[in-house]
């Protein structure tokens, strides 16, 4: 029981939560891009947040079913048709045998996650099922067959400040001297990927001394020795020489995956404690959509079941 690729798309990669516990060995995160996504995808089809499914960036790929499938398609707001009927993202629809899912071109944002009931099949390695090249066309995507009641849910994945990342201050802040990365606006470059978003507007002053390598991680900010501003994503690298001069907080990081080419983006400056004020928030509102979704899931589940006894 499959999906077969009939297009594969402009970057379509099998993603789950990403490679734990191998950052020393040089290996980067990966996974989701928008772990959040993600997770509430999952859970809107009865699946655990750490389930492989598909991500989907730009413009997503034609499939065509061998079985039944339910499906949901979160994140970046795409064209999502089925046989030829739209289907609205954030809800889930299924897909019968036979029929193609075509998943078009994301109208806002840039990433999404295609994710189907049971899981896509991918094999495990370093702990985690995420891929390491995206799909092709030809491939088949193994999935176990299955049903789901319409559902869907709208939540504000972002808080309206999209395009605003806030930033704790890095070890080599002090090389900025007077520039301020705060009150600048910049623009995401068309050079940008799943590694960093490199962005354009006026360059910041250059270091006048190179530190040496030094750790980073998702969401290190680093200045280039021409003063161009690079933000590191899920598949940055773990060691890096230029300067570090600030670190997106972690309750921003799911935003990396939606900014397009041209958008703008501003930082803002918060202290460590609100750092990590706002991470329990996040993390305490994702659980609680996820923990609430997956328990409804598990009631149609059982009005299911109880449906069919009665019968």
């Amino acid at each position: 029981m499959s999906f077969r690729v009939e297009q594969p798309g402009s970057f379509s990669l099998l993603v789950d939560q990403g490679r734990p516990h191998h950052r020393s060995l040089g290996v980067p995160i990966g996974g989701a891009a928008d772990r959040a996504a993600l997770a509430i995808g999952n859970a809107l089809v009865g699946n655990q947040p750490n389930t492989v499914a598909l991500e989907i960036t730009l413009a997503g790929p034609t499939l065509t079913a061998t079985a039944d499938h339910a499906c949901v398609v979160v994140g970046a707001s795409f064209t999502v048709t089925v046989a030829g009927h739209e289907q609205p993202c954030g809800t889930t629809f299924v897909v019968r045998e036979g029929e193609r899912l075509e998943i078009g071109t994301a109208e806002t944002g840039l990433r999404g996650y295609l994710c189907v009931a049971g899981g896509l099949e991918s094999p495990v390695r370093l702990g985690s099922g995420s891929a390491w090249q995206p799909i092709s066309g030809g491939a088949v995507l193994e999935c176990r067959p299955g049903l789901l009641s319409r559902r869907f849910v709208h939540v504000d994945l972002y808080d309206d400040e999209l395009h605003t990342l806030r930033l704790v201050r890095g070890r080599h802040v002090p090389l900025l001297a007077d520039a301020d990365l705060a009150g600048r606006e910049f623009t995401v470059s068309s050079e940008s990927n799943r590694m960093g978003l490199r962005l354009e507007g006026g360059p910041l002053p250059p270091p006048d001394e190179e530190p040496p390598s030094a750790p980073v991680c998702p969401g290190t900010v680093q200045l280039t020795n021409q003063g161009q501003v690079i933000v590191l994503g899920v598949d940055a690298q773990t060691v890096g020489g230029y300067p570090c001069i600030a670190h997106v907080i972690s309750a921003d990081l799911d935003k990396l995956a939606q900014f397009c080419p041209g958008d703008p983006v501003q930082f803002a400056w918060v202290e460590l404690d609100e750092a990590t004020r706002l991470y329990r928030v996040r993390q305490a509102w994702l659980q609680e959509w996820v923990t609430r979704l997956l328990a409804t899931v598990g009631q149609v589940h059982q009005h299911q079941r109880s449906s069919d006894v009665a019968s």
